[in-house]
């Protein structure tokens, strides 16, 4: 027969056994909750390395991978040179100009606004008149997410320029950016083209045949007339070469003459 004495002790016992059991329990939780911690700070670690390395190399190199129903498929070439200074301005800063382009499908024409983008409209200006777009092509063909057809680029994939920058300009033309970040570049638009940081227009351009939702990051500085726009649709139906979204033009268009005119 057990002793009231031993009774006590076996109940001491099991309470203790109880005690520690829960303890160990509380450590495990612990330790669970401790790792899932570390597994989220690791993550978010990779995350903003991803995000770090994907803004920080917004070059022309993926700018198919990014060509999606998104505003990241903005027009941009992959590099901007800027060994030498920006051309003086000397256009009538007062004046209206304009950009005659010359191409094997059709003739595109568009006027700049002097008083709203003169380092943009000088640039041109000063580009044409060296005859420096003679002998180019509009070298993308944009289809889904944004709808445009970028120019000026002397060396035909993305990557060339003039040598020297010039500074964004008119960025506020098209309203406030909304929830989403954009604003929307109405068909008939022409704006500069940049590297997505700002300052680093060169000398490719897009024209926007159909509205495009865009950061208000791109100058905005020509409009073109109707024949123009209704030359550069029938280049977009026709689509990008190989079927893609994103790429050169299915109809080749080549620049045998740009001209920048006072108005």
């Amino acid at each position: 027969m057990v002793s009231s004495d031993q009774r006590r002790r076996q109940l001491a016992r099991e309470k203790y056994e109880r005690q520690q059991q829960r303890r160990e329990e509380a450590r495990r939780r612990t330790r669970r909750l401790t790792a899932i911690i570390s597994s989220a700070v690791a993550v978010a670690v990779v995350i903003g390395v991803v995000i770090y390395v994907t803004v920080g190399n917004d070059d022309d190199t993926g700018k198919k991978a990014q060509a999606s129903a998104s505003a990241s498929a903005s027009p941009s070439p992959s590099a901007s040179e800027s060994a030498a200074p920006e051309p003086k301005v000397t256009i009538d800063k007062t004046a209206k100009y304009s950009m005659d382009v010359k191409t094997d499908q059709g003739d595109l024409k568009f006027t700049m606004d002097a008083s709203k983008t003169p380092h943009t409209t000088n640039s041109f200006k000063y580009l044409a008149d060296k005859k420096f777009f003679d002998g180019t092509k509009c070298h993308r063909l944009v289809t889904e997410g944004i709808f445009v057809l970028q120019c000026g680029d002397p060396k035909g994939d993305g990557t060339g320029g003039p040598g020297y920058t010039i500074p964004d300009e008119n960025l506020t033309a098209l309203g406030k950016a909304g929830a989403d970040g954009t604003v929307t570049f109405p068909a008939g638009t022409v704006a500069m083209a940049n590297t997505g940081q700002a300052h680093t227009g060169g000398s490719q351009y897009f024209l926007v045949y159909k509205d495009s939702k865009l950061p208000p990051t791109y100058t905005p500085f020509g409009t073109m007339d109707d024949a123009s726009l209704k030359a550069v649709q029938a280049i977009a139906e026709a689509g990008v070469d190989g079927g893609a979204t994103d790429g050169a033009p299915k109809k080749a268009v080549n620049v045998s003459k740009v001209t920048v005119d006072k108005e």
